[in-house]
């Protein structure tokens, strides 16, 4: 074992808890080079993913099988005319030529656009345009490349085009010809500084904003895994992420591997809680990672028919947290979910650390690699107890997890981040132990009355009730209170929508949380809208324009 993460940060500890972290790199650093590389020198036959998928198919990869196949890739995508700076789009879902091409697009100095295979040809058209993607590395499972094809014809930039999991039209394939080509090469000249990796993320108004960040972002998940998810060398970890969803970065890929550390890929294209119970006990997962939507489903299941016993930690991000969730899931496994928050312009932001004691509904304590405030609509720090926005002050250095920017987007990037200071958008409390607690995005707060509502209280509360499976709490106009309160509601299996069930909702509310918040309108619905990471869109809820 090189503990290779401890070359790159200086970590402050205080009675025996983090209170400091300082990542330490050079100019030229590449997670590629400088870490995958290493361990596989190293330790070539060190484990580094163990993949799956549905149709029963496995594969263990070394870090020395990793390098090897990074290398073919780079050389692969340098023989195509790909090189330092040239945007490439990935729609690989979970498939294991996405860690081979992203990779080898970091050896190169390229940069890598994950996306979700979820897009459509207005949605592909519009990310190579704004982007100016060069080249599509995409699968061609579920008609995706039928979709990037029917795009090609708007979208100028792209002149490379580039298949995985067998050959579609003139396209070239990936699996048949990365193989032809060596598996060393010679170091390519980056700079940390320069953009490595760009997401699409959707606001809750205008088109997706491109978030770039640069080669210093892998050293901020060393936090992510080694303090929060508690991932081991030696250790697997799950994360449930499709490679489109910024969260497969957190967990999938830089932490994990800067620990040595194992990570399972199940390559599924449902998610079904009862197909990803059982890999627990057959792989020995050790350390998980999900949002509260998964969790949901699990504890809906009977979990004592499962054998969850390899699972040493459990760690839940995404959305807000609620207790019956955090309850439940420890009433079934004896394991307390350590909630996070973060964004996919920066790492965790807010999290219960590893040796802590999590406060059910507490997103947790601040990140010691930012500088973490709660400021009102003056920009002054609030006091315990009272809500404030999240905020990042950052004077001087940009604090590397911290994206560098929207990309070609400056007026975009000064809405958000100026005078020393990233503004979230998310609002919370602290308490006087120094937790968090999450109110809500600005936009999803509740103005009804003179009265300001977060959602997630009340969701919290309607989820301690058996009938609900899922809700979303948004707000709907009225002409005398401004907005009132809606439920948007799944049912748990056995209740049937009626009446009478919502009067007995809405008095259970009543009952748990002051009266003004109880829902005066209710909606039970099969399921509710979700991004691709599984977080509900309470914009499609409300009835808002989402691109």
């Amino acid at each position: 074992m090189l503990n290779i993460h401890q070359k790159y940060c200086r970590e402050t500890f205080y009675d025996g808890k983090l209170v400091g972290f300082e990542p330490v790199y050079n100019g030229d650093f590449n997670f590629a080079y400088d870490v995958v590389d290493a361990i596989a020198q190293a330790e070539p036959l060190r484990r580094a993913m163990l993949w799956c998928n549905e149709a029963g198919e496995e594969h263990t990869f070394s870090f020395s099988d990793i390098s090897k196949a990074s290398n073919r890739a780079a050389n692969f995508f340098a023989s195509l005319g790909i090189g330092r700076g040239d945007r490439v789009m990935l729609i690989l879902k979970r498939h294991y030529q996405f860690w081979f091409a992203l990779l080898g697009l970091h050896k190169l100095g390229a940069v890598g656009i994950p996306a979700t295979n979820q897009l459509t040809k207005k949605d592909i058209s519009y990310r190579c345009n704004a982007a100016g993607v060069k080249a599509v590395i995409c699968t061609t499972d579920g008609g995706v490349t039928e979709h990037v094809e029917s795009a090609l014809p708007d979208s100028p930039t792209v002149q490379i085009k580039i298949s995985v999991h067998g050959q579609y039209k003139d396209w070239v394939n990936f699996d048949t010809e990365y193989l032809k080509f060596a598996d060393t090469m010679q170091r390519a000249e980056t700079r940390v500084e320069e953009p490595m990796l760009i997401y699409f993320t959707s606001g809750t108004t205008g088109m997706p904003k491109m978030v770039c960040h640069d080669f210093s972002y892998p050293i901020a998940h060393i936090v992510t895994a080694k303090y929060w998810q508690n991932v081991v060398p030696d250790g697997l970890h799950l994360t449930i992420s499709d490679t489109g969803w910024m969260k497969s970065m957190w967990g999938k890929l830089y932490g994990q591997w800067f620990m040595e550390a194992g990570i399972f890929v199940c390559d599924f294209d449902r998610f079904h809680a009862e197909a990803i119970l059982p890999l627990f006990a057959k792989y020995k997962i050790t350390t998980f990672c999900a949002p509260p939507t998964m969790y949901r489903f699990f504890i809906k299941e009977d979990l004592s028919k499962y054998d969850l016993s390899s699972l040493k930690y459990a760690c839940i991000a995404g959305e807000p947290l609620n207790p019956e969730v955090f309850n439940q899931f420890y009433k079934a496994t004896g394991l307390k979910l350590m909630e996070g928050f973060g964004q996919s312009e920066t790492t965790l932001v807010l999290f219960n650390p590893i040796g802590t004691e999590p406060k059910p509904g507490s997103t947790g304590m601040p990140n010691p690699a930012y500088q973490v405030d709660l400021i009102d609509r003056q920009g002054n720090s609030v006091p315990t107890g009272e809500v404030g926005e999240i905020v990042i002050r950052t004077p001087g250095k940009k604090p590397a997890g911290l994206f560098n920017g929207y990309y070609l987007d400056e007026e975009r990037t000064k809405s958000v981040w100026s005078d020393g200071i990233y503004h979230t958008g998310d609002t919370a409390w602290r308490d006087e132990d120094g937790y968090f607690w999450y109110i809500g995005r600005n936009d999803d707060i509740i103005k009804s009355s003179g009265y300001r509502i977060g959602p997630f209280e009340i969701e919290s509360v309607l989820m301690e009730h058996p009938a609900v499976l899922e809700c979303a709490i948004t707000g709907v106009p009225d002409p005398v209170r401004g907005q009132v309160v809606k439920a948007t509601i799944v049912l748990a299996k056995g209740y049937a929508a009626s009446e009478e069930l919502k009067k007995e909702l809405q008095v259970y509310v009543k009952k748990q949380t002051a009266p003004y918040k109880y829902p005066r309108v209710i909606e039970f619905v099969t399921e509710l809208p979700k991004t691709i990471s599984g977080k509900i869109r309470r914009i499609d809820i409300r009835g808002g324009a989402d691109q």
